[in-house]
């Protein structure tokens, strides 16, 4: 017997962050040449709340309208992607 598991739905998360690109990549490497990885529109609402307005993590939980746990995952996530694009080289892809 085979038991499928499906994962539940993402909620709605409060986004209204827009980026002025759609990717950053390191210069003078072609973007065909350049792993890219992806970062989501609730990945890019976090980090403008957390670092560019410097909200707390329950403020800006509040304003996504998501738990202050939910909250600190996404922004963990968010600036492991990051990372790993400037450390590695990578091109950070900017969902929208």
């Amino acid at each position: 017997m085979l038991i499928i598991i499906m994962p539940r739905p993402k909620k709605y998360r409060n986004t209204c962050c827009k980026s002025a690109a759609n990717y950053f990549k390191p210069n003078g490497i072609p973007l065909k040449f350049l792993e890219e990885i992806s970062l989501e529109k609730d990945e890019l609402e976090a980090i403008n709340l957390a670092d560019l307005e410097n909200l707390s993590q329950e403020d800006a939980a509040l304003r996504m309208k998501i738990s202050r746990a939910t909250f600190g995952r996404i922004i963990k996530i968010a600036r492991s992607k990051i990372a790993e694009c400037i450390v590695s080289g990578k091109a950070i892809k900017i969902i929208q």
